[in-house]
């Protein structure tokens, strides 16, 4: 019962409440807060967030904002609040009211949330009305931005709007107390979403869907199923015949391949997991963790070739629990796409661009307004590191300590592409993209934007674009006439983007390392040492560079940049090398890609640490083909994992030049011939490259007077380089900023490019 209100001391306050404040129970939170303080009043949602305004005795009123924030709902957020006194009115009761709508939108719609306990807890209870029903949720779980067109986050607003309530659920929806009061993904087997098998050619008939897919995998059948941010393609991870055959189909010869298993106790089964690690796979975003794999394990051995860890996630919507429950230990639940293109969303697009990979489709009814792919984490250097920011992650904004001056649209890169929004102080970034290397990717870019801009209500008024003048990103930002733009420097984009995920202001020393950034001197950057903010930034130092002979092919045959490294350390002399990878080699191709370096033909300069990984596993015979990025330098760090490295000492550095390399290409060599173990020698050129940056950084120190460094690039997703570099600087008394809301590669462009693109709007 709540306690009558005394008229003779009411007061009457508005609260503007902005942050992840829709579709997380929060309505239903401030209802029972109020009813149960005896408040009158209203709460509703608009574009701005939430509005409430309640009504009563002064103590109560100061009581509710007493306990507002800590009692939130578990999802829910306030990031702003505002309080404004109003006159009483003589409400005698408190209501949810209609949305209203917001020219301008600044509430952030929640990410996609998995199945929590109570609805799991339902799924299985053969007494509850929706017991088995494949699409159970509450305001506590469920799709979220998938689903969404547009805000105020309501069902008009979702795919859920071609599914009108029966009335149990439409009672629940209008019962403040319950717990699905405003769940606007709320459906049952009356008047909800349904399943529907597909051979690819006809629907098929069946009684039970998930006791079909189930006994379709146990055949050793690829089954695409229809999730929450599109397709996976499916198979038994213990069947290597089945995994084999995905691999083929897929066109994925040699990557990992993600897993998903039934509970925390499985997984055990397969790898070694901390605590921290086990809290990042029981977490409501369900993101892939990638964990240390034990030894002689039972699943199919080309679910990660030679790889050390394995990527596993729990099951994160009821589809999944059904299957997985009783039936498999784990199940390979990979993208379901072809190569580099866009993960499939809907039941024709599905069908006809997976016909040739997935023997059967397990299908449902309810739209994808979004195409969001699983998100991959792990823990490194002590905490949490983003690999893909996706399903989860997106659209939680990454907050500025100031606004910016104008909306902006920022394109991001070339691989691992991710586009931003910023305005005000928070900078929005698009689920991962990938690589923008074929129109279908083109397309996703596209829809993004167009998405962004919808959700947010926002029109940029600047675009940002990397200055590589063949990214697709840039070729479009180019286009876009009616906006001024602004281009920013690759390596310039990591060093803002590490900056603003840590909210400094800098300077900072920036020790940037990946595979390809366009330089301003026309060179491809990618082993630098910058020193500057997002303002302005100073090269202070660079892997010295190397021809990449063949440019991009370079990339897909390490075995070229090993003879450019090798060429440039030994010059003529390489002609009469012994090394093991260099008959594997055509003779033929030998003397031409010798001949392209000392021509210059097709063969530009890089600094970049990426190709420098890429050619030292080509000179230690692991890798001379890569068939995925970054698949020689993952190589050459496995195999490191194994080893009692053979550290050389790295010389000291003179700054404002290039940075030698052939004293390590040579310890390389010499190791090799002298028949020391390739573990060794991997892992001994891990730390005697970190140790060359380790000096880098203290001689900028000393010319700069900068005690902060900001790690950032692809190369750092290198567990054992990126720990022993953080721990050394830590040891070398600077203060370190690494990644933890975006990907350290190049999925965290975007923001970088944001936080220039203001500063020189400010400038």
């Amino acid at each position: 019962m709540s306690r009558r209100i005394d008229p003779t001391s009411r007061q009457r306050i508005r609260l503007d409440l902005n942050g992840v404040v829709q579709g997380v129970g929060f309505r239903p939170y401030i209802y029972r807060l109020a009813t149960e303080l005896g408040l009158a009043g209203s709460v509703y949602n608009h574009s701005q967030g939430v509005t409430v305004e309640i009504e009563g005795s002064s103590p109560d009123i100061e009581t509710f904002q007493r306990r507002l924030a800590p009692e939130l709902p578990p999802l829910a957020k306030i990031d702003k609040s505002s309080v404004q006194f109003m006159e009483p009115n003589g409400d005698c009761e408190f209501v949810i009211t209609a949305s209203e709508d917001v020219e301008t939108a600044s509430t952030i719609i929640p990410p996609d949330i998995a199945t929590c306990a109570d609805c799991l807890s339902e799924l299985f209870d053969p007494a509850d009305r929706r017991s088995r029903y494949p699409f159970i949720n509450c305001t506590n779980c469920g799709p979220r931005y998938t689903i969404v067109e547009s805000i105020p986050y309501d069902r008009p607003f979702t795919s859920m709007k071609s599914f009108p309530l029966c009335s149990d659920c439409d009672r629940e929806y209008h019962d403040p107390t319950n717990r699905r009061f405003h769940a606007q993904p709320n459906a049952c087997e009356v008047c909800g979403p349904r399943l529907t098998m597909h051979d690819g050619k006809n629907e098929i008939e069946c009684e039970d869907p998930i006791a079909a897919v189930v006994a379709i995998l146990r055949d050793g059948k690829v089954v695409a199923i229809r999730g929450v941010g599109g397709f996976h393609l499916a198979v038994d991870a213990a069947n290597e015949t089945a995994v084999r055959t995905l691999r083929e189909r897929k066109r994925r010869e040699e990557k990992p391949l993600a897993m998903m298993a039934p509970e925390m106790h499985t997984i055990r089964k397969f790898c070694e997991v901390t605590l921290e690690e086990e809290e990042l796979l029981g977490d409501y975003t369900r993101p892939i963790v990638l964990l240390n794999r034990k030894k002689n394990d039972r699943l199919a051995p080309s679910v990660a070739y030679d790889n050390r860890y394995y990527g596993f996630m729990l099951p994160y919507t009821p589809v999944h629990h059904l299957i997985l429950r009783d039936n498999f230990d784990a199940l390979v639940m990979t993208s379901a796409n072809l190569a580099e293109e866009p993960i499939a969303i809907g039941n024709t697009e599905a069908i006809e661009r997976l016909a040739d990979i997935a023997d059967y489709f397990l299908l449902h009814d309810r739209e994808i307004l979004q195409r969001c792919d699983d998100s991959i984490v792990r823990i490194a250097g002590g905490s949490t590191r983003i690999i893909r920011r996706a399903r989860g992650f997106v659209p939680q904004p990454v907050y500025l300590n100031t606004s910016v001056t104008r909306p902006i649209l920022c394109c991001g890169g070339e691989l691992k592409n991710t586009i931003a929004l910023a305005r005000e102080d928070q900078i929005y970034l698009s689920q991962h993209i990938g690589d923008l290397d074929n129109p279908a990717a083109l397309g996703f870019f596209e829809e993004c934007i167009k998405h962004l801009k919808q959700v947010l209500q926002v029109e940029p008024e600047l675009i940002a674009y990397d200055l590589h003048p063949e990214y697709l990103s840039t070729k479009w930002a180019m286009k876009q006439t009616e906006l001024p733009t602004v281009g920013v420097q690759h390596h310039h984009a990591h060093l803002a983007s590490v900056l603003a995920d840590n909210r400094v202001e800098g300077p900072a020393i920036g020790i940037i390392l990946d595979g390809t950034g366009y330089g301003t001197d026309g060179t491809i950057w990618g082993g630098e040492v910058l020193y500057g903010d997002a303002s302005e930034y100073e090269r202070l130092g660079w892997l010295e560079p190397v021809p990449m002979p063949g440019g991009a092919a370079a990339i897909k045959q390490p075995w070229r940049m090993a003879i450019s490294y090798l060429h440039h350390a030994y010059g003529d002399d390489l002609a009469s090398m012994k090394l093991p990878f260099m008959s594997k080699l055509e003779p033929e191709a030998l003397d031409v890609t010798r001949q392209m370096i000392a021509r210059g033909l097709n063969s530009p300069l890089t600094s970049s640490c990426g190709r420098l990984f890429d050619g030292v596993a080509a000179i230690l015979n692991l890798c001379n083909e890569a068939h995925y990025e970054a698949q020689a330098a993952i190589e050459l760090e496995m195999i490191s994992l194994a080893s009692s490295p053979l550290l050389e000492k790295a010389p000291p550095i003179k700054l404002n030049g290039p940075l030698s390399i052939d004293w390590l290409v040579r310890a390389v060599v010499d190791r090799v011939l002298s028949g020391d173990s390739v573990e060794q020698i991997a892992g001994g050129f891990h730390l005697s490259l970190a140790e060359l940056f380790i000096n880098a950084a203290r001689a900028a120190r000393d010319k700069t007077g900068c005690e902060s460094v900001a790690l950032s690039g692809g190369v750092f997703q290198n567990r054992l380089f990126f720990e022993y570099i953080l721990d050394r600087l830590k040891r070398e008394r600077f203060n370190v900023y690494c990644h933890q809301q975006v990907p350290t590669n190049d999925g965290g462009l975007a923001l970088g490019q944001a936080v220039i693109a203001d500063a020189v709007t400010r400038q």
